[in-house]
This record gives C-alpha cells, structure tokens and sequence, in this order.
C-alpha cells in the first residue's frame, strides 16, 4: 500500500469542495432575469416602472429636442403592427373584405398608414395617454419620456429626461408615415404606392403617394411604463 502525502491529501478535499461551492453560489447569486411583473425604481427617483411587452410610438417633433408640444398629435400601437400588416398585393382582397383586415383591424380609405416594407399598417390609437414610459431606439439611449395631461387649451407637452433628444430614442430601422387624401373629397389609395420604394433604409423618408398627404412619424419603442406608487 502507498500512503498520500499531507499535499496530496489537501488538494483532493479542495475539489471535493468545488461542486458545493457551485451549488451555494448558484443560489446566492442575485438574478437579473426581468419578469413583465418585475417593477423598479428609475434613476433612484420616485417614479416606479413595469416591464411590458414591447409597444410602438408614433411621435412628431424636432429630432433635435428634449421636450416640446403637441402631444395630443402622438399615437400609441399597443401591439406591433407590423406582422398585423396588409400587403399590397393584398389591398384589393382587402378592400373586397370590407376593409376589414386578417388580423381584424378595419382599413380607413381616408387615414391610412404604410410601415418600412411597405405593409400597410391599422391607426395607433390617438391620442398617448399621459404617464410616464421608458423609451429606446434600440441604440444607445434609454429614457425616461414624460406625457403631460392636456392643459386648458388640449395641448400636451411631452419631455425626455438625461438630455435625450426624440433622435436619440427613435429607432430608425421602424419607418412609418400616415396618408390622407390631398384635397378635400379626394381620394388617396394604396393601390397608387410604388411598391419599388421599399425597404426604405433605416432613417429614411417614406415615399410619396399621388394625390396624398404624407405625414413621417418616428417610432419610439416603450419597455416599461410607469406605475402607481
């Protein structure tokens, strides 16, 4: 029989300990997994924020601004409404449907939107809420958009916090423009969109349509919104 020595004898109890040391630090480790229940505290303020599945601005301003008016004038998609979609090869299925769409939003011939790929697109809803949302464009920034309620005259100011500006929160890759018709009692169809416009690039404008108003909206992404106290 060989005896081990006293080094030998160390090292074999230390590996011993590496599978109990990983379990205790498995459970004693914090967990950065946030649930859509979890709700933090941002920026060591007051305000607490809800993750929340991913919902879509639709917001006019100067790209350069940190604040401004004319909130009343943004929307809200509460759901993305991308794959929510019609194609436009599909705008005459969807006019012979009554205007309703698959995913069971109604078309309006006078107020209509088109996304990136050229899909057209069911209204936000008008007008955002007042409240607090946490914004990003999926670059860089992240931040704190404050709604305010409408004053007196049904303006509504809006604000970034951390000297964000409205660029820095769009996310570009996500155009979107909204299409009425250029005189009154005129008509604006999509069956007048040149479908070679599309993909527009990240940033772009969205093309024009004969006999339409176009109006460029940015997108904003909101991940948390602001709760209750």
């Amino acid at each position: 029989m060989t005896q081990k020595d006293g080094g030998s004898s160390a090292r074999s109890a230390f590996f011993l300990l590496i599978p109990v040391l990983f379990l205790l630090g498995w459970f004693l480790l914090p967990s950065f997994d946030l649930s859509p229940s979890q709700i933090r505290a941002a920026g060591g303020g007051q305000t607490k924020f809800q993750r929340i599945p991913t919902q879509f601005i639709a917001a006019l301003g100067d790209p350069g601004a940190t604040s401004g008016s004319g909130a009343q004038s943004w929307g809200l998609w509460p759901l993305d409404p991308g794959p929510r979609g019609v194609e436009l090869t599909s705008y005459q299925q969807l006019k012979d449907a009554g205007g309703v769409a698959p995913a069971r939003w109604k078309f309006d011939s006078s107020d209509w939107w088109l996304e990136e790929h050229g899909l057209i697109m069911e209204q936000p809803t008008f007008p955002l809420p007042p409240g607090k949302y946490m914004v990003t464009g999926r670059r860089d920034v992240t931040a704190v958009l404050t709604i305010h309620p409408a004053d007196r005259n049904g303006d509504r100011r809006w604000e970034l916090d951390k000297g964000a500006t409205l660029y820095d929160v769009t996310h570009l890759a996500c155009r979107s423009a909204r299409y009425t018709p250029a005189a009154v009692g005129g008509s604006c169809s999509p069956a007048n969109v040149q479908k070679t416009a599309f993909p527009v690039a990240p940033g772009g404008a969205m093309p024009p349509v004969e006999d339409c108003t176009k109006q460029d909206y940015a997108v904003l992404l909101v991940i948390d919104v602001g709760v209750e106290n």
